[in-house]
Formats: C-alpha cells, structure tokens, sequence
C-alpha cells in the first residue's frame, strides 16, 4: 500500500508539471503566434469609424519586415464605396481624426498627381496615405477575348460605375522619405544630387605643385 501511495503522489506531480508547461509555455505561444499574425495597423484599419457602405470588399496587402529587416513593412487596403468619392473622403477623414490621425501636408503628396482625393496623415511611429477617387469599370471579356477598357469620359463612367474607390496605404515614418529634408526641386527632372557632400570643385582650392 505505501508502495501504490507513492506512486500515485508521482503521478499527481507528473501531471501538475505537464499542466505547467502547457499553461506557462503552450498557451501564451499560441496567443503570441495569434497577435503576431494579425497586424495591428490593420485592426485599427477595421475599427474605423466608417459606415459599412464606405467599406465594402476589403483587400489587404502587406511587403516587408515588420522589424524593418532590409525593407519596413508596407500595408496597404483597397476597398469600394457604395456613395461618391466626395462623400467617401469626407467620413474617412473624420474617422482617421477621431482615431487620433493628424494631416500632414509633406512634399510629393502624393509623389505624382492623382484624380480624386488624396490626403496624407500621421500617428505616433506611422505615416498614411489616403487616395478616394472613382472607379474605372472594365467590363467582362467575351467570348474568351481580352476586356476593353472603355472610354474615360467621366459623365459615362459615373454612369456605368458608381460610387468610389478608397486605398489606405500605411508605413513606418521612419522609412518613408517624405519625412526626412527634401530637395528644393525634384531630383528627377535636374538630375541633380539633392543631398551633395561636397563642393563644387573639391581640388579647387589645392596649391599645384611646383613643377620639378
């Protein structure tokens, strides 16, 4: 009988270590694992105060480290709007206000013209770029042959294609230029280096030898 005691008392201990593990190990890796596989740039994306007609059909696609090992992560959201861009602009500003998002009004924003609204913003470590503007329509191949596009007269495709558009695109200020001195002009069309380290003429100033 003290034989069988003991052995039941090493069971219990047996079984306590293994609920410990679970509970210490197994449990909180799971929860981590969780946390780590829903961003949380994109749960704030969908705590939005935007009516459900302003949001219709997310996509998200997400590039990058979320560590910013060689590249930051770059998250980006398309959704369609049931109502007009103007409209549609109009309640995800203020959402993105109420959610503590300030406007930012940086150089090349955005970096090329673009139809419609596009306004960027800032949070904290975070930068977002918010472009609203129509949809183009393209209508179904036939018959196997490629899809035309049609014609970008805007009176017919607000006809053949209401509402909007809305893609939030959000990085790390810390990897988006915009937040760091910008050149006076752009680069692109002088071709010249915005950020030189030296003068001119760096052997300007240099006494020539006397000749030997």
């Amino acid at each position: 009988m003290r034989h069988q005691g003991g052995g039941n008392q090493r069971l219990r201990v047996v079984v306590l270590a293994v609920a410990s593990v679970l509970l210490l190990g197994v449990v909180p890796a799971f929860f981590g694992l969780r946390a780590e596989g829903r961003d949380p740039v994109f749960a704030s994306l969908d705590d939005l105060a935007v009516p459900t007609w302003a949001a219709v059909d997310p996509v998200d696609a997400v590039s990058g480290s979320r560590w910013c090992l060689l590249d930051c992560r770059l998250r980006e959201r398309t959704v369609n709007s049931e109502r007009s861009p103007e409209e549609t602009a109009q309640v995800y500003e203020s959402a993105l206000s109420q959610d503590g998002w300030q406007p930012w009004k940086p150089a090349y924003c955005p970096e090329q013209e673009e139809k419609g609204s596009y306004t960027c913003w800032r949070r904290d470590e975070l930068t977002l770029d918010l472009w609203v503007r129509a949809p183009t329509c393209v209508p179904p191949p036939v018959d196997g042959e490629p899809a035309v596009v049609p014609s970008l007269d805007p009176e017919t495709a607000a006809e053949e294609c209401p509402g909007s558009l809305v893609t939030v695109k959000v990085r790390n200020a810390i990897d988006d230029d915009r937040t760091r001195p910008q050149p006076s002009t752009d680069p692109s069309l002088t071709g010249v280096d915005p950020y030189p380290t030296l003068g001119d003429d760096p052997l300007g100033d240099l006494t020539p030898s006397p000749p030997s």
